[in-house]
């Protein structure tokens, strides 16, 4: 079964992309998250935006197939999402990079990557070259324990070993969480190159708005589990007055937008 196009905001989903048409999702058969429609193209950056508890996280868990939808679909690289073996998913071409980051603090730099070289069936070493080259600061810390690493190195560490499975669809929760805005300012552009460089489709759940809107084609904004505005990045830059209204007084929006 292949996945319809869909149109949204002037744009065709093709079949080779994520497609979120209806989506409910939540724990314990209570919705956190409310008929959501959202599309993510290849080679894009879509950034996911809304204050704490708006379902940002829950959305990614059932893209990945890490939670099974209440309701609606969820389409990934042409055909249904799997949430029986969230791993085929990984295997059809998905990364998803948690907001823990999940990684083994025990284990060195290359230690770690090397685990993401598990579901590429590929050149083993062209694709740890070419998740290094998108992130070279990690290339004189391979033999370093991943706990040794600073924040910023770790969370450098959890794209890297993303990247090297050659994902065609990069999810992305909370890059920025327990950084500091300078780090973050850094590490952002990295998800538009990645993008550019590899023609994966992104899509970044980010609380740092104007720097998400920075390095994003387009964006959607939920609140309360609810879809509460999309459109380019460009437009959304310039309606910051809709852009607060949205975040319902949430000091989670930076000053800086």
């Amino acid at each position: 079964m292949t996945a319809a196009h869909t149109s949204v905001d002037g744009v065709t989903a093709a079949t080779d992309g994520i497609s979120v048409d209806g989506l409910s999702a939540g724990y314990g058969g209570v919705a956190v998250v409310r008929e959501l429609d959202l599309h993510v193209l290849p080679g894009e950056v879509v950034a996911l935006l809304g204050p704490n508890g708006a379902g940002k996280t829950t959305t990614l868990l059932s893209i990945s197939g890490m939670l099974k939808p209440l309701g609606g679909t969820v389409w990934l690289l042409g055909a249904d999402v799997d949430t029986r073996s969230p791993y085929e998913n990984a295997r059809r071409g998905l990364a998803h990079v948690a907001e823990d980051r999940s990684l083994f603090f025990q284990l060195t730099v290359e230690e770690n990557l090397k685990l993401g070289l598990r579901s590429n069936g590929g050149n083993q070493k062209a694709a740890l070259d070419d998740a290094l080259d998108l992130l070279p600061a990690l290339k004189p810390l391979l033999g370093r324990r991943a706990g040794l690493l600073s924040g910023g190195e770790q969370q450098m560490l959890a794209m890297a070993r993303a990247l090297a499975s050659r994902p065609k669809m990069l999810l992305v929760d909370e890059m920025s969480l327990g950084l500091a805005p300078i780090i973050v300012e850094r590490l952002l552009p990295i998800v538009r190159d990645i993008a550019a460089t590899t023609g994966a489709g992104v899509l970044l759940v980010e609380q740092h708005v104007h720097m998400a809107l920075e390095v994003a084609d387009r964006a959607y904004v939920m609140n309360r589990g609810q879809l509460v505005m999309q459109g380019s990045a460009a437009e959304l830059k310039q309606n910051k007055e809709l852009l607060l209204a949205s975040y319902m007084g949430s000091d989670e929006l930076d000053d800086s937008l």
